[in-house]
């Protein structure tokens, strides 16, 4: 699609790209004059293979996928976005204000050319895939056009993706935006939800968690590599493919059977209703022995809180009712 764009287009990006370079305030490995840096910067922040070093803040965000979106609203840098896209859920209610103010670009991921139209000067992608080169929107071409990147870390983890990776990826959001105060002030916040998760939590027998996220002839679930694996220790479950040694992946029904799971936990998004999913779980006839389906233990978790944002803390409290209702009375 990029490749066959009209050239009144390509003028006009080329245009934005030098009122962009020109105020962006951040440069690849390099620094802008010491006389146009804000206070508290020039910042330099490694993510995910990309050492940027800003000026001064972004001014002219745009967030792809709704945990990027949500961070972004948390740290009250709704007056930095100038667009946003692709949401899982609603937004956050106590988020929606400050949401319904930011133009939307697309239902899914804007294409290069819709997203550049918005003359962005930062994009914060939730997924790999909000950067997809096959689409135009690499790291790369962004940086061409003079648009800086940051990636969600939970997409590059250089060890177990735990809370401690939460607030690294909204430390490092708070830098790059000046607000270092704010991301100190959502992880107390963040920290006090867990924290009395714990409590409720000390002693407690862990379940056998098997995560259902889709699927038919294979399962994809939750491996040991993403948040999610993190969310099910720290609610009271052991996730039985945290040997898969990725955030996601395939496992077959054979394997779920064999592993016995006592809650299925079911990601809830897109256009299958969690009760369809039950449905066809319910159904499988290499599950029909499965603890979990025997006595339908079921779990349920919207996946905006099954990744690396704001809502982890309150999706382990969620996560911790279901498994162990006992505990909360």
């Amino acid at each position: 699609m990029t490749g066959k764009r009209p050239l009144s287009l390509l003028s006009a990006v080329a245009a934005a790209t030098l009122l962009i370079s020109g105020c962006g305030g951040a440069s690849e490995g390099g620094s802008a004059p010491a006389a146009s840096a804000a206070e508290g910067f020039p910042v330099t922040v490694s993510n995910c293979g990309v050492k940027t070093t800003y000026q001064r803040p972004p001014e002219r965000a745009v967030s792809l996928n709704q945990h990027a979106t949500e961070v972004m609203l948390a740290l009250g840098l709704e007056k930095s976005l100038v667009g946003t896209a692709y949401l899982d859920d609603k937004i956050l209610p106590e988020y929606q204000d400050a949401y319904g103010s930011i133009k939307v670009l697309a239902k899914k991921y804007p294409s290069f050319e819709t997203l550049l139209a918005a003359e962005p000067d930062f994009a914060y992608g939730g997924f790999a895939s909000a950067f997809e080169e096959k689409e135009g929107r690499s790291r790369d071409a962004l940086k061409k056009t003079g648009v800086n990147s940051y990636l969600n870390i939970e997409e590059c983890p250089d060890g177990p993706v735990t809370m401690d990776t939460l607030d690294q990826e909204i430390r490092n959001v708070a830098k790059v935006f000046g607000v270092a105060d704010r991301g100190e002030q959502q992880l107390k916040k963040l920290h006090k939800t867990l924290d009395g998760v714990d409590a409720k939590l000390a002693g407690v027998e862990p379940r056998k968690v098997f995560v259902y996220d889709s699927g038919d002839k294979t399962a994809f679930t939750a491996g040991g590599a993403g948040i999610g694996n993190e969310m099910i220790k720290r609610a009271g479950g052991v996730n039985l493919f945290a040997d898969v040694d990725k955030a996601w992946g395939d496992v077959s029904f054979e394997q779920v059977a064999e592993r016995a799971p006592e809650t299925i936990l079911i990601y809830d998004y897109g256009d299958q209703p969690v009760e369809d999913k039950k449905k066809f779980l319910l159904g499988h006839p290499a599950l029909k022995d499965v603890p979990a389906i025997k006595n339908k233990s079921f779990a349920v978790l919207p996946l905006s809180s099954a990744v690396l944002g704001v809502r982890a803390p309150a999706g382990v409290e969620s996560l911790a009712r279901q498994l162990h209702p006992e505990r909360f009375k």
